[in-house]
């Protein structure tokens, strides 16, 4: 059974906002929310500057606070690992909002109901989500680790990879490699 996982490069990403477009895009997100966003952190002191780009969305949580506190069902776990919401179910209590860890889900203004990140699913049904196949400096890496071939596990192999806020037991399922070059514009 395949289970997904991605990997956000902060050494490779520079912040094109490619990843937002094609999220928006792909899963015809309204304007003024997003299921993705890089977010910009700039620091030190002109003419030293750097600049460093962090990944926001979910996190596709292994032990997801969401699913639990859902009292419909509308938020719920496929076998893949890909957490998903039932729009027909959902009554947008906003119990999961709360419950997420990451402020990765937001009320969608067209539907009402309660939306996130989903890897594209089901539009690419486990394929490679909208926003890795854009971007130009391949920061993304997206795959299964239950195929001991695939790109994912050959990162994992060779790279330090960091989980956002692990000591709270969520298991996260995206990954970040933190950036070691000490930023973009150094």
């Amino acid at each position: 059974m395949k289970k997904f996982v991605m990997i956000h490069d902060e050494n490779l990403c520079i912040g094109c906002q490619a990843c937002s477009v094609a999220c928006k895009n792909e899963n015809q997100i309204p304007s003024g929310v997003f299921r993705v966003q890089v977010h910009a952190q700039m620091s030190g002191v002109f003419p030293n500057l750097k600049t460093d780009f962090t990944r926001a969305s979910c996190v596709m949580c292994e032990d997801s606070p969401c699913v639990s506190v859902c009292p419909t069902g509308a938020s719920f776990k496929l076998a893949n690992g890909i957490t998903l919401i039932d729009e027909k179910l959902c009554v947008s209590c906003k119990y999961c909002v709360l419950a997420c860890p990451y402020n990765a889900r937001f009320l969608n203004p067209i539907t009402k109901a309660i939306d996130k990140c989903t890897f594209c699913y089901p539009n690419r049904k486990g394929a490679t989500p909208a926003c890795v196949s854009v971007c130009p400096t391949d920061a993304l890496i997206f795959g299964d680790i239950n195929d001991s071939n695939s790109e994912i596990n050959k990162v994992l192999a060779s790279k330090s990879v960091e989980y956002p806020k692990a000591h709270l037991g969520t298991k996260p399922k995206l990954g970040f490699i933190k950036n070691t070059k000490g930023g973009r514009y150094e």
